[in-house]
This record gives structure tokens, C-alpha cells and sequence, in this order.
């Protein structure tokens, strides 16, 4: 018995330890662990009552945010057909150009919401109005869980593709919300593009948005697309209302319809004095093309939000060191005084070179400084191997222009005096201003004597000036140069013809710098038709 006493004593014993163990156990548990701040929170979900249903939508924070007790602004970021907003983190590279940029930026939210293909606007039939949600439901929920500047204009959307039209409509119709967007390559259509669609495109993309599902013409113009074009608000009612917007345009030009699209939209714009800037390099329809598109665009909504004017001026072109007057050489054909510059080597040198002819309207009263620092530009570039070795000729040109007899001459007596490369291939005409007018004019009517025309904010005139079919064409232009109509019909008679060109707008206005600035962006262009 006294055994079986102990046995059963000793049972309880042990039973008595674990149980004193387990509550030591929890009585000395951890708390939770922390779950580590993560700057991106993906997958987030937002209930609209407007849907009934949940909006999926992504944030990105700034470096510090869980660290800080600071009200941020607020980025907006769409994405394009077929997308999802995952597209800006993962091929967009969000969170590392942010970074990049930090230095010149303001910490910024990005918000990416899951958006379809609802182009960001409410159907005309009213069973999806994705425009209400978004400004209704969705900018309320960030201010209310996030810290950020609960005010329009701490507010931009930037995005790309079918983004890129809702970075132009949202806040161009609801300014209270939004002040800044940034479009790029914006997918929308002028009237004439919008009724010349495909049946099925236009029935799946845009009737089922704006109405006219199955119908041709004029009648595919609906008074709701009407309402969300900016073909026809941009110039219509109050322009007034538009005036505390900032906006900056920006699309490759190599995108097909869509760059003619913001071309004729910038031209829009300006017909009709609405303030933007607009931005044309070479490029297509991909984060390739967008992500050198960050740096300004960044900038841009940063000073918008900050109030810091934009600069209406890129920094100047780097001409660096320059040529000495003695080796600019002169000579005078038919009364007009002509300046050649040739490659430092050409006289110990067998080959024949290549030549640009320069169709040069200067400053009044600066004329040699100016094809000193032309001169210089060409000359640095050629000796670093940036620019390939040519001859130079610098022809004076003013409102008169020059004739192409004069240019053919003039041709002749550069090939007979200097050992050139004497065919259309090796011959490039540009010019600048009422000089890039006479260079069109030349190509057109001698493409068999030059290959190739760069024009830099060329005084055309609209209709005036054709393309030829067998040049090929440099067209640069500031967004902000007086013949923006006759660079733009100019551009849009090279894309119906497929004529060879690269296609170049600018930050800046009309004066000698922007020429030096857009000659320093297309040596790499020159280089590549004097080697072709």
C-alpha cells in the first residue's frame, strides 16, 4: 500500500511540475513580434459603397515615414490597359528612382490603385463610375489613413497609357481634388482618330465608355465623350477654370497614333493659352521610355506642390573651349560673306569628308560670336569622337531665306575647292529659325543633293512646307517656340508619308540658346547619318 501511495503521490508530483512549468511557460511568453515597417504595403483594400465591392490599390511611403510625425503629399499614380497597379513597383522600378531622386524631391506618398480599363472616368451609362470612386471614396480614405497633406494642391496624378488620359482628366475636371497631373503617352484620340477606329476597338475601348457602341462617324461622337475630351474642353466655357493646373505632356516618338495625338493636343493647348509643357524624345510605348521621363516629371509635381515656378529654361548647352578666329576660314559667294571650318587634321589628311551646311540665323549684332560658339560646339565634339569629322559651312540667312540655285552653287565651289564626300549621303543641311525654313525649302526641292535636314525651331510656316520623301528629317522644337502649328503639320505630313525622322520638343522659348541647346542633343543623330 505504502508503495502504491508513493506511486500515486509521486504521479501528482510530476503532474503538478509540468503544470507549473506550462504557466511559467505563458506567465514568461514574449510579447508578439514587431512586424518590421515596410515602405511598400501591397494588396491593400479599400470598401466602395459606389461598387459594393472592395478597390484593390498599392502605397508606397517615404523613407522615415513610421519614424516621423510629418503630413506628406501625395502621388497619385495610374496605370495602363490591361495593367494592374503592381505595374508601377515591379516594371516601373518605383521605390528605386524615388530614392534616386530623393535629393531633389520632397517626400512624396505614391498611391497605385487597381483601375481595369475604366480610363479613370465614370461610363456614360452610369454602372461604373470609376471617377466618382476614385475622388469620393478613395482620396478620402488615404488622408484618413495615411498622413498626408489634405489638400488639392498637395495632390498630382502622374501615369502612362490609358493612366496618362486620366492624369490629364482628373485634374482637369475636378480641380478641387487635384492640381498637377503628369499624362505620358496619353492613350486618347482626336475626333477624327476616335471615328476612324475599328468597329471592335471602338466598341470594346470606347463605346462601352462614352456611348455609341456600334455606330460610324459623327455619331460615335457623344455629347460624354465631348465632355471628357480635351479636344473640346481645352476650348470651351470658362478657360479660367483651368488656370491653377499644372501640367507637363510627355510621349515618344515613336509611339504610332498616340504621338501625333499629344502633338495636336499641345498645339490645342496652345491655340487656346492653357499653361503646360510638353516634352517629344525618341522613344515608344514602355517603362524604357517613361522611366527617362521620372527625372522632370518628378521635379515638375515637386515644385508644383512646393510652389516653386517651373524653370521656363533648360541650363545651357556646354560649348566648350573655343576655336581661335584665325581658324575659321572665309569666303564670298553671290554678295554673301560664307565662314568654313574644317577638322583640325584635314590638311595632313587624305580622306574626304563629309559636310554640314549650316543655314544660320543668328543674333542680330552677334553674328561671329555666334558661329564661334557653333563652330566650337561642333569642333569639341568632333575631337572627343561624339561627333564624326566634317566640313563646315556657315551660310547667313534672314527673313529672305536663300535660293536653292544659290545652294546648289554654293555646293559646287565647297566640292571643287575642299576634298569632300561628294554625294548626297555625305551632305547634311540644318538650320535654325527663318534658316530652318530655307534648309526645308533646299531638301524639298534638291533631296538628290542632300541626304539629310535637321531643323531647329524652324520658322514654318503651316502648309507652306512639305517633306521630301528621300530625306531624311531631324524636326526640334521648344514647347515653348511662336511656329509650333507649322512644326506641327510639318511632323504630321512626315508620319502620313513614313518618311525617315526623329522628332524632338523641348523645354524653352524662342531664342539663340535654345539653338545651341537642341544642336547639343542631336550631335549623337548627326554622327549617326554621316556614317550611314
Amino acid at each position: 500500500m505504502k508503495r502504491q501511495n508513493s506511486h500515486i503521490s509521486f504521479s501528482r508530483f510530476l503532474q503538478c511540475c509540468w503544470v507549473l512549468l506550462l504557466l511559467l511557460l505563458i506567465g514568461c511568453k514574449e510579447d508578439d513580434p514587431v512586424i518590421p515597417f515596410s515602405r511598400l504595403l501591397e494588396n491593400q483594400k479599400m470598401y466602395s459603397a459606389i461598387f459594393d465591392n472592395d478597390i484593390t490599390y498599392a502605397v508606397l511611403l517615404p523613407d522615415g515615414y513610421d519614424q516621423s510625425t510629418e503630413s506628406y503629399p501625395v502621388v497619385y499614380l495610374l496605370h495602363g490597359y490591361g495593367d494592374t497597379e503592381r505595374a508601377w513597383y515591379t516594371s516601373g522600378g518605383l521605390q528605386y528612382y524615388v530614392d534616386q531622386y530623393a535629393g531633389n524631391i520632397v517626400p512624396m506618398i505614391y498611391v497605385m490603385p487597381a483601375a481595369y480599363k475604366s480610363y479613370y472616368v465614370n461610363r456614360f451609362s452610369g454602372d461604373y463610375p470609376y471617377m466618382d470612386m476614385m475622388t469620393k471614396e478613395l482620396v478620402p480614405a488615404i488622408d484618413s489613413l495615411f498622413r498626408t497633406r489634405n489638400d488639392n494642391k498637395a495632390r498630382a496624378v502622374m501615369g502612362y497609357s490609358m493612366g496618362g488620359y486620366g492624369a490629364l482628366i482628373l485634374p482637369a475636371l475636378n480641380p478641387d481634388v487635384f492640381t498637377v497631373g503628369v499624362p505620358l503617352s496619353m492613350s486618347f484620340r482626336t475626333d477624327e482618330q476616335y471615328m476612324a477606329e475599328p468597329q471592335d476597338v471602338f466598341n470594346s475601348q470606347w463605346g462601352v465608355l462614352f456611348g455609341g457602341f456600334g455606330t460610324t462617324g459623327p455619331a460615335r461622337l457623344t455629347d460624354h465623350f465631348l465632355q471628357h475630351s480635351p479636344f473640346h474642353f481645352f476650348g470651351s466655357g470658362d478657360l479660367s477654370r483651368f488656370d491653377g493646373l499644372h501640367l507637363m505632356l510627355d510621349c515618344g516618338d515613336d509611339e504610332e497614333s498616340l504621338s501625333i495625338t499629344s502633338d495636336e493636343l499641345h498645339t490645342y493647348m496652345r491655340d487656346n493659352n492653357i499653361a503646360h509643357e510638353y516634352r517629344v524624345r525618341n522613344g515608344g510605348h514602355s517603362f524604357e521610355y517613361w522611366k527617362k521621363s521620372y527625372p522632370e516629371a518628378f521635379k515638375f509635381i515637386n515644385d508644383a506642390m512646393e510652389g516653386i515656378p517651373h524653370p521656363t529654361e533648360p541650363e545651357p548647352a556646354s560649348i566648350g573651349t573655343l576655336i581661335d578666329d584665325e581658324e575659321i576660314q572665309t569666303m564670298e559667294v553671290a554678295g554673301l560673306s560664307i565662314n568654313i571650318m574644317t577638322p583640325v587634321d584635314y590638311i595632313a589628311s587624305s580622306a574626304t569628308f563629309p559636310v554640314l551646311y549650316i543655314l544660320h540665323d543668328y543674333e542680330e549684332g552677334h553674328r561671329q560670336q555666334n558661329i564661334v560658339d557653333v563652330f566650337s560646339m561642333l569642333r569639341n565634339n568632333m575631337t572627343t569622337g561624339v561627333l564624326t569629322k566634317a566640313i563646315v559651312v556657315e551660310i547667313p540667312v534672314d527673313a529672305g531665306g536663300v535660293s536653292n540655285d544659290f545652294m546648289l552653287q554654293l555646293v559646287n565651289r565647297i566640292d571643287s575647292m575642299y576634298h569632300t564626300i561628294s554625294n548626297r549621303q555625305g551632305r547634311v543641311i540644318l538650320g535654325n529659325e527663318n534658316g530652318g525654313t530655307s534648309a526645308a525649302l533646299t531638301a524639298l526641292g534638291r533631296p538628290d543633293v542632300f541626304g539629310a535636314c535637321f531643323l531647329f525651331n524652324a520658322s514654318l510656316p503651316v502648309e507652306a512646307v512639305k517633306p521630301a520623301s528621300e530625306v531624311f528629317y531631324y524636326l526640334d522644337m521648344t514647347d515653348g517656340f511662336i511656329s509650333y502649328r507649322g512644326n506641327h503639320q510639318f511632323y504630321t505630313d512626315i508620319r502620313k508619308n513614313n518618311i525617315d525622322y526623329q522628332y524632338r520638343v523641348r523645354q524653352g522659348g524662342q531664342n539663340y540658346q535654345a539653338f545651341l541647346n537642341g544642336l547639343a542633343i542631336s550631335l549623337s543623330s548627326i554622327r549617326e547619318t554621316l556614317t550611314n
